[in-house]
C-alpha cells in the first residue's frame, strides 16, 4: 500500500507537466469555438490520440498508480484547459469505468479498447444510467433487460438520458433493471456493442455549459444482445441477486448496485475536474487583479478583491486535498467510511461554482462578457453540482454514512 503524499514525484510532475502544456497549446486555443459551437470537438481529440493522452494505456497507467493521484491530476490539468472540450476527451473514461467496476477479465481485455479505437480511427464510448424519470431516484428505474434463455441473450427496452457521448458511442454501457421487485438493488450493466439494431440516438441537449461535450438521450427498442455482454457474468447477477432478495426478506448485508459501483469509483475524479475549472477561473482573476487599474493602483491592492483571492485560493487548495484523500483510499483499498468520496466531489463542485462567480465579480464587466474566458467557465462549473450525483445527492450520502440511519 502506498503511503499518503501531497508531494508528487518526479514521474507524475513530468506527466502532470505534459498534460497543462497540452491544455495551455491545443485545448484553450480552441475552447471558444467549440464552445460557441456546441459539437464534439473530434479534432482536438484526435490531437490528444495522437499524443497518447486519449488512450487506454495511458488510462490505464493513470487509474492504476498506487498513489491515486494519477487520474485526479490529469483530470485537473484537464479541466484547467477547459472542461467542455476535457470532458469529451475523458468521458469515455467513465464507461470504462463502468466495466473496470463490473466486469471480468475478459470483458475488460475485450470492451474497452474497442472504446478508443485508435490514432487512426478515434472512437468514443458512453455510460447510460440516468433516466427522464430516473436520475437521483435510481430506484426508479424503468429501462429493462430480460434474459432469453433459448438465445441466451438479452433483450434490453428503455430510454436513457444525459448520456455523454450517447448515440454517437462506438461502445454503450447501459445500466438497467433486471428485477424490478428488488429496486436499485436489482439492476445490471450490460455492453450494447456497436451497430446493434434497436440503438438509436434521441433528443442531443443545448447546453447552459460544457457545450462541447455532446449529451443525448438513448433510445433502445428491443436491443438485443449476447449474454456475455453482461458484465460480470450471469452467475455473479444470480449470486448477486439472491443475496438481495435474502436481504430484503431478513435484512443484512447491503448490496450495492451496478451504477453506484460506478460512481463511487468516479466522484473523486468529478471532483478532480472542478478544481481544474475553479483553478483556471482563480489564475485569471489573480492576473487581471494585478495589472487592472482602478483610482490610480491595481485593484488587488485593495482588500475587497485581495481578500477574495486569498479566500478563492484557500478554498481550491482544501478542495484539491478532499479529492487526493479520497483518491488515495480507493486505489488502496480504504473503505469510505465517512462518505469520503462524496465528500471530494460536494466540496470541490460547489467551490468550483463559488470560485468562478467571484472571479466574473472580480473581472467586474468584462467578466461577464464572452472576450474573457470566466463567464464561461462559470457556466461550465454548474454541471459539477448536478452530474453523477446532485450536491443534494452528496449530503444525504454524507448524512447516511455518518449517522446510519435511512436518512430521506
Amino acid at each position: 500500500m502506498a503511503e499518503f503524499t501531497m508531494e508528487l514525484n518526479d514521474e507524475q510532475k513530468e506527466v502532470r507537466d505534459w498534460l497543462h502544456g497540452f491544455a495551455a497549446d491545443v485545448i484553450r486555443p480552441a475552447a471558444a469555438e467549440w464552445d460557441e459551437r456546441e459539437e464534439t470537438p473530434w479534432p482536438v481529440i484526435q490531437e490528444a490520440a495522437k499524443v497518447g493522452i486519449y488512450s487506454l494505456d495511458f488510462y490505464a497507467q493513470q487509474y492504476f498508480d498506487p498513489t491515486g493521484l494519477g487520474i485526479p491530476m490529469a483530470m485537473e490539468e484537464l479541466f484547467w484547459g477547459d472542461a467542455g472540450i476535457a470532458l469529451s476527451i475523458v468521458g469515455t473514461g467513465l464507461a470504462a469505468v463502468g466495466v473496470l467496476a463490473n466486469g471480468t477479465e475478459e470483458q475488460i481485455g475485450t470492451w474497452i479498447p474497442q472504446m478508443y479505437g485508435d490514432v487512426d480511427d478515434v472512437k468514443v464510448a458512453a455510460f447510460c444510467s440516468s433516466e427522464p424519470d430516473a436520475g437521483s431516484d435510481v430506484a426508479s428505474m424503468r429501462t429493462r433487460a430480460v434474459y432469453d434463455e433459448a438465445k441466451d441473450e438479452w433483450v434490453i427496452n428503455g430510454t436513457k438520458t444525459w448520456a455523454t457521448n450517447g448515440g454517437i458511442a462506438n461502445v454503450h454501457v447501459v445500466v438497467a433493471c433486471v428485477d424490478p421487485e428488488l429496486g436499485s438493488k436489482g439492476h445490471a450493466s450490460f455492453i450494447v456493442p456497436p451497430g446493434t439494431p434497436g440503438l438509436a440516438q434521441g433528443q442531443k441537449f443545448k447546453k447552459h455549459g460544457i457545450r462541447a461535450s455532446h449529451t443525448a438521450e438513448v433510445i433502445l427498442d428491443g436491443v438485443r444482445v449476447p449474454g456475455s455482454c453482461l458484465l460480470g457474468g450471469k452467475e455473479k447477477l444470480d449470486e448477486r441477486l439472491a443475496r438481495a432478495r435474502e436481504k430484503a426478506r431478513t435484512g443484512g448485508e447491503r448490496v450495492k448496485n451496478a451504477a453506484m459501483a460506478t460512481f463511487e469509483a468516479s466522484r473523486p475524479a468529478v471532483g478532480a475536474m472542478a478544481v481544474g475549472t475553479a483553478r483556471a477561473a482563480y489564475e485569471v482573476a489573480l492576473d487581471y487583479a494585478k495589472t487592472r487599474e482602478q483610482f490610480g493602483r491595481p485593484i488587488i491592492d485593495n482588500q475587497g478583491v485581495a481578500f477574495q483571492l486569498a479566500d478563492m485560493r484557500t478554498q481550491i487548495d482544501a478542495a484539491r486535498l478532499l479529492v487526493w484523500r479520497a483518491s488515495w483510499m480507493a486505489v488502496n483499498g480504504k473503505p469510505f467510511t465517512a462518505a469520503e468520496g462524496s465528500m471530494s466531489k460536494l466540496f470541490a463542485s460547489e467551490t468550483a461554482k463559488k470560485v468562478t462567480a467571484q472571479a466574473i465579480q472580480i473581472l467586474g464587466g468584462n467578466g461577464y462578457t464572452r472576450e474573457y474566458p470566466v463567464e464561461r467557465m462559470h457556466r461550465d462549473s454548474a454541471i459539477y453540482t448536478i452530474f453523477e450525483g446532485t450536491s443534494e445527492i452528496q449530503r444525504l450520502v454524507i448524512a447516511r454514512t455518518l449517522s446510519g440511519m435511512p436518512i430521506r
